[in-house]
């Protein structure tokens, strides 16, 4: 019995890696404010980025928040931004699951997951930026990205709870 219940974890687990990448890709894709100083844009993927640290864990967070907003770069023809949109966004949803699970509380976890993942998401295009365009260019970017996490963390948060109360086994999906 334990063997079959691990098999459909794991077969739930990447079920869940694949549909949060879409999810978290098509939150960033669909709504997309350029930012002309970066040639880069915010947008909505934060949400579906916390959302999935929040119910799913460092591990499906750390694999759907790269690569769904990366994919999205791509798509939206901002290609040079797909590395470290994949390694901010990525490290971003890690970090934020990784304090929620150290800590347990989730509600003394979740604010400070969210500050954690938005200090990391920040400091990486900052760091990024500051390569590809220039630190005057880049620090511009900074107050978007700090509205666009702190939208993502109040979204994220609102819809991780409304899912995990409506449907509580999710929680064993998490990784």
């Amino acid at each position: 019995m334990k063997d079959n219940l691990q098999k459909h974890n794991a077969s739930g687990r990447i079920a869940a890696i694949a549909i949060m990448t879409a999810v978290t890709m098509v939150f960033t894709y669909v709504v997309r404010i350029p930012i002309a100083p970066t040639r880069g844009y915010i947008n909505l993927g934060d949400v579906a980025v916390f959302f999935t640290a929040f119910t799913f864990g460092p591990f499906t967070a750390l694999i759907s928040g790269g690569l769904g907003p990366a994919i999205a770069d791509i798509a939206a023809g901002y290609s040079q931004w797909a590395p470290i949109t994949f390694a901010a966004h990525g490290l971003q949803g890690f970090a934020a699951a990784l304090i929620i699970r150290a800590m347990g509380t989730r509600k003394v976890a979740e604010p400070l997951a969210g500050l954690a993942g938005m200090i990391v998401m920040v400091g990486l295009y900052l760091l990024g930026g500051v390569f590809m365009v220039g630190f005057g260019a880049a620090v511009v970017e900074v107050p978007m990205n700090i509205l666009q996490n702190a939208v993502g963390i109040v979204g994220g948060f609102v819809l991780s709870h409304a899912v995990r109360k409506a449907y509580p086994p999710v929680s064993r999906l998490a990784w």
